[in-house]
């Protein structure tokens, strides 16, 4: 046995991944000092409403509307909602254009100091619902429906349950809504965490202290394991651009305006009101047996930040028999910019809208047509001639009870 055989085979091999890994930093080289294209929220807009700092964006539309009804898209207000237009082919706005969807979506803007007083009510009974009410004119309709991300999902669950004459249907996505669990390391913190300090230190909620904090709960895989793989695809252009529009994304992080926060932290985290029906915005309770729209309430297995125990319960307390979960194998990001989420995402909930939007429309064909059935039974009874009461010769021709309630909700 040749015992010095196998350093030197080391070496050699060694030396050569070495010139291998040589070549791929000169490569690195000119990826780096050439053109990048790391734009983000590059799909056509147009800002339709504006109040104080928040806008409202409206998506032009790419194909003809398969639903009726506009989409209001509701961010949180932790980073930007940019998030849902991050690439060109991974972007979830451009699919659900090309789904022919309608899309609207709030743009909450950059906080300043002016804005530390405002609360929830503010941001739900104020902004949200003068959205809400500028979408419902500007299309002639009763309704909207209405998606809300993450904490913008916690505000849309809380809007539905106050206004729920204004919604046609409620899509939640990672929307925390119970806040007793400890599968998060988010949850375990914020039931200690004295918030009051730090709001009246800054007024507003500081974005990098969010970031820094978001960063604390795994900085393993949030730090080292990046900046491991940048290095390690740093020759690889796309890979390269994917990476920066990200960092763009996650460090655009505005404040959150102080008092929201506090209670967002305190009735929400540490009192867990919401889900108990005991929450109170405006001076009204919040009673989710109020959301008798259809919900949809999709999450991810694997979100460290609104983990499944945040979200589930939400469907069984609402007061609608047509209420799903859907818990896909992703995390809280992934959820909106993987290829494979991609897939299962943006076509669930375009076709989930389209399926209620076609459902509404032949109830609405059904009430006109029965309505039409009474009117000419109604004729030929005043025509001469015809005998029996009024009353006994309509009778059956009214809707049902049921019938009556499902147009009264659609």
């Amino acid at each position: 046995m040749n015992t010095f055989a196998t350093p030197v085979g080391d070496f050699m091999a060694k030396w050569i991944k070495g010139l291998e890994k040589s070549r791929e930093l000169a490569k690195s080289g000119e990826v780096l000092l050439g053109p990048l294209d790391t734009e983000i929220a590059k799909t056509p807009y147009e800002v339709v409403y504006t109040e104080d700092r928040v806008k409202l964006k409206h998506y032009r539309p790419a194909t003809s509307p398969t639903v009726q009804t506009p989409l209001l898209i509701v961010y949180a207000l932790i980073n930007r909602e940019t998030m849902l237009d991050l690439q060109p082919g991974r972007s979830v706005v451009e699919n659900f254009l090309n789904m022919g969807l309608d899309v609207y979506m709030i743009d909450w803007g950059y906080p300043t100091r002016k804005d530390r007083f405002l609360t929830i009510d503010d941001h739900v009974n104020g902004y949200m619902d003068n959205v809400v009410d500028f979408i419902r004119e500007r299309h002639a309709i009763p309704k909207v429906n209405l998606m809300g991300i993450c904490m913008g999902g916690t505000f849309s669950t809380i809007y539905s349950a106050l206004h729920p004459e204004k919604v046609k249907n409620l899509v939640t996505t990672v929307a925390p809504t119970n806040f007793d669990t400890d599968q998060g390391l988010l949850h375990v913190w914020t039931k200690e965490i004295d918030l009051g300090r730090i709001i009246d230190a800054y007024g507003n909620m500081p974005g990098d202290l969010l970031n820094f904090c978001f960063l604390l709960l795994n900085p393993a895989r949030l730090v080292i394991d990046k900046y491991i793989g940048l290095l390690e695809n740093i020759s690889d252009k796309a890979f390269l651009e994917n990476f920066v529009r990200m960092e763009k994304w996650i460090f655009d992080s505005p404040d959150v305006p102080g008092e929201t926060i506090r209670q967002f932290i305190e009735d929400c985290y540490q009192k867990n009101l919401l889900i108990q029906n005991r929450m109170e915005v405006g001076g009204r309770r919040v009673d989710l047996g109020n959301i008798t729209m259809p919900l949809l309430n999709i999450y991810g297995k694997f979100d460290h930040l609104v983990p499944p125990g945040a979200c589930e319960l939400l469907a069984s307390r609402v007061g609608t028999a047509d209420a799903e979960n859907l818990c896909l194998d992703t995390g809280h990001i992934g959820i909106y910019v993987s290829s494979k989420s991609q897939k299962q995402f943006t076509p669930k909930i375009a076709r989930w809208l389209q399926e209620r939007d076609s459902m509404v429309q032949s109830e609405a064909a059904a009430m006109a047509e029965n309505n039409e059935t009474r009117a000419r039974m109604e004729t030929r009874l005043k025509a001469p001639g015809k005998s029996g009461s009024r009353r006994s010769a309509t009778t059956g021709a009214k809707p049902s009870p049921r019938v009556r309630a499902r147009a009264g909700s659609a």
